[in-house]
């Protein structure tokens, strides 16, 4: 029954937490034609997304607004069923959101893409993905999938959420479908959808692998199985260490070229001719995003279980938790050099997002740098067309704006520090009007006697 709603596209699909990853995903499988209904516990976020204003840049307010509408392209003429899911909805159009998860049972599939941050002792930190299964629990159904995308260590699907599936008195793999299928997005990225991201799905049984193979073969053009969603899980790991691990690589190479008088941008320009046997990674400030910083410890938890330490895993978190140090070690001297000290500085940070041309803010490394600026004695500023005030965070607290860029503004900071190279910036004017340009993500190649590279 469930394979035959989603064919047809009569099924309901639910998406729990609309952030990153779950916007994105409801707007797909609206695109696709199906009715979709998203449960978020910000209330500001469900009355945004309602009236159709997107809370993310790099998503237009105008696709919401189409989707809450049901404008889908690929949606056909209404029938009666999906009048009745229509009405059901009470939204009127193809999405509608909700901070009521009592109406769990009016969906055929649970989609989770909540957090999942680690602890302050580097330690993951399920309690998004448990407080969403103990609040949605009560009310799950026969004839659901339940597919869970955060990023986890491999066990999680069986050993976090199979228990309260259980509890319930549902079968998996009979009347009930439990899967593990891990997000991919790219927030700015204009080369990928998520739709062409081909998807990942593990399930608990083959059963359950085929209901997931289903579910998401209607909308994303490639769908690639795997035995298990143990398999599953790792995998979103692998792919997440194994850019960390090279980051991690390239970070470290860049002190050792900066130490040699080399310039590591154009070693990397001149490795990556080899066409085969190297992939260029650019080194940076640090890590950002919510993905590379933090999943590669979710298993080196989860191998001291097996009693294994993750040697590689763990040395590159050491570097990459260090750039931030050594970028204000650049500035420090940068400035010793010309005869001024950190403290009592005017110092811009160009660019606070994790990523060029977003307003993601997730583990940021600018933000390190802007604390250790400030806890030095700098006077610091920032500069971030997408992030227009300083956002409030759990553990990060600024009280800021963002300075608009002109000359004279400009030539009012001791240090202009570059952090995140986003697209809008006037990378001719900034570096004409900086008295102090320090570059640390390979903008200004040729030499300029104001410009340090970090």
């Amino acid at each position: 029954m469930l394979l035959e709603k989603i064919a047809s596209k009569k099924s309901v699909i639910g998406i729990l937490g609309l952030g990153y990853v779950g916007i994105p995903l409801a707007l797909r499988f609206s695109e696709a034609g199906f009715r979709v209904l998203g449960f978020d516990i910000d209330g500001d976020r469900v009355s945004n997304l309602n009236s159709g204003r997107s809370p993310i840049k790099h998503i237009p307010g105008a696709e919401i607004a189409s989707m809450v509408a049901g404008d889908s392209p690929l949606r056909s003429k209404p029938d009666k069923a999906y009048s009745r899911c229509r009405d059901r909805l009470d939204g009127g159009g193809g999405f509608s959101a909700t901070a009521d998860f009592a109406r769990i049972p009016e969906v055929d599939a649970i989609i989770i893409c909540v957090p999942t941050p680690l602890s302050r002792h580097r330690e993951p930190d399920l309690s998004f993905i448990t407080s969403t299964m103990e609040t949605i629990a009560p009310y799950l159904r026969s004839g659901q999938i339940l597919s869970l995308e955060s990023t986890t260590w491999p066990g999680t699907t069986e050993e976090v959420l199979r228990p309260f599936v259980d509890k319930r008195g549902l079968t998996i793999g009979e009347d009930f479908f439990l899967v593990y299928s891990p997000e991919r997005e790219d927030p700015g990225n204009p080369n990928f959808t998520t739709r062409t991201i081909p998807k990942v799905v593990g399930g608990a049984t083959p059963a359950c692998r085929s209901a997931g193979e289903a579910l998401y073969g209607v909308v994303i053009d490639r769908v690639v199985p795997v035995s298990s969603t143990q398999a599953a899980e790792l995998t979103k790991l692998l792919e997440n260490i194994h850019r960390s691990v090279n980051i991690g690589l390239v970070n470290e190479m860049k002190i050792i070229a900066d130490r040699m008088g080399i310039d590591i941008y154009e070693v990397i320009d001149a490795a990556a001719t080899k066409p085969f046997g190297f992939t260029p990674y650019y080194p940076g400030p640090g890590l950002g995003g919510h993905c590379i910083p933090i999943d590669p410890f979710y298993l080196t938890w989860k191998a001291r279980e097996y009693g294994l330490s993750t040697h590689f895993i763990e040395l590159a978190g050491e570097i990459n938790r260090d750039m931030p140090e050594w970028v204000v070690t650049k500035i420090t001297d940068a400035l010793n050099e010309r005869q001024k000290s950190l403290k009592g500085s005017r110092v811009l940070a160009l660019g606070i997002a994790y990523k060029r041309d977003v307003d993601d803010m997730r583990e940021s490394p600018s933000v390190l740098v802007m604390e250790i600026l400030r806890d030095r004695g700098a006077l610091v500023d920032y500069s971030d067309p997408n992030v227009p005030v300083f956002p409030k965070m759990r553990e990060h607290k600024f009280d800021l704006k963002s300075v608009d860029l002109t000359p004279e503004s400009v030539e009012a900071y001791d240090c202009v520090v570059l952090l995140t190279d986003h697209s809008d910036f006037d990378y001719g004017m900034i570096a004409q009007h900086a008295k102090l340009m320090v570059d640390t993500r390979g903008k200004y190649r040729e030499a300029k006697e104001n410009v340090v590279k970090a």
